[in-house]
């Protein structure tokens, strides 16, 4: 067998084998070092995982991180709810609009899926149970919603996308992720008001309206966060790493001083949690730079590319069967493993067919937020049935119903590329 072949069956044999990806991803490229290569080649391991993560916008992703954690302790999720409730007041399906909508919002805060869903479905998930909403309906919902995290600006996936793809602005990201994001938002409320309706839950004599005046004034410092944010990049006041410091400031005068559900104490337990959880991304990361230097330096990813390109002449055909593949690898894997592992191998095919680079990572994001809530793996599902306490088969019915859904809002995008692109470009961003 070729090295080529070596490297990534012993991939695929160590994921099959329960090793984690990072350590699946470094082995590997060990693999293919030792079989193409030479065993002296070994010494560049320590350079390759250093300059994987030697990047300066890297800094962005640790403290987004943060600010998703520092904004789900200051209360920001249950102030939001209340204000959400007071817009739409009672109707059946009320609360379902409501988790959408809060979610959506959180997500313009955190940039991350499974922050999202833990933080929405504390606060949501008792509420719509006790209006009659199914749990494993409730949680797939939020599951669903929440994936919208990594396309409405700030964005982990994003962040790593830019530094994976040479040339991609990540401002013209950022934007071209805000209608895309929206978009996917609003394709599950039509499946969940719909089934509201059908099923008589939360009946709008039970539902107690809040105050909408005093519930504007306490979710007003949330709603300021994304605006912060984004005019702050837009005005050219700082840069996207720049605004993820900002973020984290704002957060912490919210939580401390405003909200005052953040305390010393609190603060000191985040950054730490925040550190594991970043640790594991930038472990991730770093170990992938030996797959793909090892991918690199065989030929193994142009060999793939070619192929992949040798499938058909059709530009569209082979744009679906991507989508496809990315949507199975969303199932089983996390966004950032699914851009370190692929983009190699697309990148060719992308700058082959002349495919906007900016459209297609929105595409592959839309495509990783419908694996993010799909099962077996399904990071935002485990995340919400683990707080609502049901089994993760008892939501696949649910969470078919929300991929043809948030499916429909992709094919848009796919076919009408200006959803993407329209904004970026009056923005002045480079496309």
């Amino acid at each position: 067998m070729t090295p080529d072949i070596w490297m990534l069956l012993a991939f695929l044999g160590l994921l099959i084998a329960g090793v984690p990806v990072a350590f699946s991803l470094g082995l590997a490229g060990a693999v293919g070092i030792v079989t193409g290569l030479s065993p002296a080649m070994l010494a560049t391991l320590g350079t390759n995982t250093y300059n994987s993560i030697a990047k300066y916008p890297l800094i962005a992703i640790p403290l987004f991180i943060l600010t998703g954690l520092i904004f789900e302790r200051a209360g920001v999720a249950a102030r939001l709810v209340r204000f959400a409730q007071a817009l739409i007041g009672p109707r059946h399906g009320g609360l379902a609009l409501v988790a959408v909508l809060v979610c959506m919002i959180m997500g313009g805060m955190s940039g991350s899926g499974p922050a999202d869903a833990a933080a929405v479905a504390m606060v949501m998930l008792p509420s719509m149970t006790k209006a009659g909403y199914p749990r494993p309906f409730s949680a797939t919902l939020i599951a669903a919603s929440a994936s919208t995290a990594i396309l409405i600006p700030p964005s982990v996936a994003l962040i790593l996308y830019s530094i994976v793809v040479p040339g991609v602005d990540l401002r013209a990201l950022f934007a071209a992720g805000l209608f895309p994001g929206m978009l996917a938002g609003f394709s599950l409320l039509a499946p969940a008001l719909l089934l509201s309706r059908r099923y008589g839950w939360e009946s709008p004599d039970e539902v107690e309206r809040p105050d909408i005046g005093a519930s504007f004034r306490q979710a007003l410092p949330a709603l300021f966060a994304p605006v912060l944010i984004l005019g702050g990049l837009r005005s050219g006041l700082f840069t996207p790493t720049e605004a993820a410091v900002v973020a984290v400031a704002y957060g912490v005068v919210v939580g401390l001083f405003v909200t005052r559900e953040l305390s010393l104490k609190d603060l000191w337990a985040l950054l730490g949690e925040a550190a594991v959880i970043s640790g594991v991304v930038m472990l991730i990361i770093a170990l992938a730079g030996i797959f793909a230097w090892s991918g690199t330096m065989l030929g193994t990813f142009r060999h793939l590319a070619e192929w992949v390109i040798g499938l058909s002449d059709n530009g569209t055909l082979l744009l679906v069967l991507i989508m496809l593949a990315v949507l199975a690898a969303g199932m089983v894997l996390d966004a950032i493993s699914i851009y370190l592992i692929m983009m190699p191998i697309l990148i060719p095919v992308m700058q082959h067919f002349e495919w906007n680079p900016v459209w297609f990572g929105i595409l592959l994001a839309m495509n990783i937020a419908i694996g993010q809530f799909t099962p077996p793996v399904a990071v935002n599902l485990m995340v919400t049935t683990e707080v609502a306490k049901v089994r993760l088969e008892q939501t696949v019915g649910w969470a078919l119903v929300f991929v043809v859904a948030m499916a429909s809002a992709l094919g848009l995008v796919a076919v009408f590329p200006e959803i993407a692109l329209w904004l970026p470009r009056v923005l002045g961003y480079n496309v």
